[in-house]
């Protein structure tokens, strides 16, 4: 399937740093509760992922990641997750995070 370069405009995917980090043991499956700053543009966002199978809150804290900042809130459970944290399978399983190789803004969009 083809989009049109409008269709990807309306994606609005950031650059942010990871600024807190936990376990997040009420998820049906595990999962990592974070806080992210994305710039004084979009703030500060919280979100929820599935990525225990290569990380723990230890070493996200610090961490530059990307995440789609304008999807609607979603409710997981008693939490309310604000971004959706991009990744791509890894051979191993699970999820291996994206970021930018060189330090950037927080806050900067993907284009």
């Amino acid at each position: 399937m083809t989009i049109e370069f409008a269709d990807f405009e309306k994606v609005d995917i950031r650059v942010g740093i990871v600024l807190t980090a936990e376990d997040f043991p009420e998820a049906r499956k595990p999962a990592i509760k974070m806080t992210i700053d994305f710039g004084p543009d979009i703030g500060v966002k919280k979100t929820s992922a599935q990525v225990t199978d290569h990380y723990t809150p230890t070493t996200l804290v610090g961490r530059r990641v990307c995440a789609v900042v304008n999807f609607k809130p979603r409710q997981i459970g008693k939490f309310m997750s604000e971004v959706l944290v991009l990744g791509f399978p890894h051979p191993a399983g699970g999820i291996s995070l994206i970021a930018p190789d060189h330090t950037v803004e927080n806050g900067a969009r993907l284009y």
